[in-house]
């Protein structure tokens, strides 16, 4: 077992050390661990959607959401096997094709574990998901400048839904032992619902966000039971340490609590929960497979045609779902004085920023869509040509192998965020690059970038030094490219997303006693 006492970067990353996590290996470890007692994961996303399919007469489709959470997780169920993922259901498609109790066999084409699909109402939605989380805890956790809004009813339905989300866990489970672990800010009260009822289960819960230093923290009217409901949990994991010590720190300053900084342990009404820093990641190995596949080929040849590609000495790529936090404009603003201090890349270059719009009702994302639009049109007004556009902006829903072809398209993949817990599009970029070639220019305000010190680091809000680095990345000779890629790929290989389930399964488990 992995010691995890310490931060997980203090873990040795030596294959020979560690022993290179895998599937077949994480399947065969969690086959022991939890031989006795189930995996219940929870989270408000689900792993697969069901759609009536329009076009061929109400017949029944599905595919995998897009998402870094849903991306990292379902290969690790896939790989345990026999577990039950718990999440909110959408549309008829997903009433369809579930049982009486809301059950569905999942992935469709090869069941590997059980899909339990919660329904809410309109009010719960807008009330727990749009706001309280998305207005209030988003931005309060990535300390962007948009004040977050908290407002009692919303609260309300937050915790109401986290409750039947407890209430439906304790349904399946059934009064027999399990290991249920949390996902995100979304549900961060689970963990006390069901410690109330059962408290012999063991409870671990992820927070694949920021989190913020206190003083942002306890702007927040209903922090102590948000704290309260994380503490219930037997571990929670957050993605780098910083994060770690700022919940601790909050931890000190607003609750009664025993504080063992040495062993990362918060000590509460007599209960005791590891804080520990595992940082998420990708399942290379699939993702070099659809990499290397006919399918990403094909999509290759696609995307050169319908954006012209063939024509441009550079192709830079920003690819995120539309939120503030990602830092758009600011990459936009980057690529604008790249243009005015360098013109010799007029009609040499090409910036494709492509993703998926979201959250459309909340208005900071209106506003975002709006903001785009226009520094876009100002930049081609400027910098353009009648044969050239130096922004292609393209708002579509992707797939994996779309991901996959835009992904060794680009010479350079700009990552800007402001703020993120990981960034998981950094790694995809690098898992993606089988020629070993590419550019990676990285925020660092990304959880990614305590690993990857070979990517190009920026403050995005810095847009001097941010056009400073878009022209290294391209002027980068082919050898460091291949260097830093190389060591990049290394690390990505290593700290892969079964070794971020793997560990925190085993410190469930040995909390668990299993």
């Amino acid at each position: 077992m992995l010691d995890t006492n310490s931060g997980y970067q203090d873990q040795p990353t030596d294959a020979t050390l560690l022993g290179q996590w895998t599937q077949e290996r994480l399947s065969g470890v969690a086959k022991e661990l939890f031989a006795n007692a189930p995996l219940v994961v929870v989270s408000n996303r689900e792993p697969y959607l069901h759609h009536l399919s329009r076009k061929s007469k109400g017949e029944l489709t599905w595919r995998r959401p897009p998402g870094g959470l849903v991306s990292a997780l379902d290969p690790v169920m896939q790989a345990i096997k026999g577990g039950l993922w718990v999440a909110q259901g959408v549309g008829e498609g997903d009433r369809i094709s579930v049982d009486s109790s809301g059950r569905v066999p999942v992935p469709p084409d090869k069941p590997a574990y059980t899909l339990k699909r919660l329904w809410l109402q309109q009010p719960e939605i807008e009330g727990y998901y749009e706001r309280f989380a998305n207005e209030g805890l988003w931005p309060l956790c990535h300390v962007v400048f948009h004040r977050p809004r908290f407002q009692a009813s919303d609260w309300e339905h937050y915790q109401k839904v986290n409750k039947r989300f407890a209430d439906a866990i304790l349904e399946e489970i059934d009064g027999n032992p399990a290991f249920v672990w949390v996902q995100d800010y979304h549900l961060c009260l689970v963990p006390y619902y069901l410690r109330e009822i059962r408290p012999d289960l063991t409870i671990g819960i992820s927070w694949h966000i920021p989190w913020p230093n206190p003083e942002i923290f306890r702007t927040c009217p209903y922090g102590g039971q948000l704290l309260e409901g994380l503490l219930a949990a037997d571990i929670i994991g957050f993605h780098i340490r910083y994060h770690c010590n700022n919940f601790m720190a909050t931890v000190e300053q607003e609750l009664e609590a025993r504080l063992d900084r040495e062993h990362s342990r918060v000590v509460r009404l007599g209960h005791e929960t590891r804080v520990l820093d595992v940082p998420i990641s990708v399942d290379s190995e699939e993702e070099e497979e659809v990499a290397r596949s006919q399918e990403a080929a094909d999509q290759m040849e696609y995307f050169q045609v319908l954006f012209n590609l063939e024509k441009y000495d550079h192709i830079l790529l920003g690819l995120d779902r539309f939120d503030y936090t990602k830092g758009i404009p600011e990459r936009l603003i980057a690529i604008d004085k790249l243009l005015q201090d360098h013109p010799e890349y007029k009609e040499k270059l090409v910036f494709l920023q492509v993703g998926e719009v979201s959250r459309m009702q909340i208005p900071h994302y209106q506003e975002l869509n709006l903001e785009v639009e226009r520094l876009t049109q100002e930049i081609n007004d400027r910098h353009g040509t009648a044969h050239w556009l130096p922004i292609i902006i393209w708002r579509h829903p992707i797939e994996r192998a779309d991901l996959m072809a835009l992904y060794q398209l680009a010479d350079v993949c700009v990552v800007s965020s402001l703020h993120d817990g990981m960034n998981l599009v950094a790694k995809e970029y690098i898992a993606s690059r089988v020629d070993e070639s590419g550019v990676l220019v990285l925020s660092r305000f990304t959880g990614a970038a305590r690993e990857l010190p070979d990517a190009l680091l920026i403050n995005p809000y810095d847009a001097d030094d941010f056009a400073s680095k878009l022209d290294q990345a391209i002027q980068m000779p082919e050898a460091q490219k291949s260097d830093r890629m190389r060591r990049m790929r290394r690390v990505v290989r290593q700290n892969n997303i079964y070794a971020w389930a793997g560990r925190f399964l085993q410190e469930m488990a040995r909390v668990g006693g299993a």
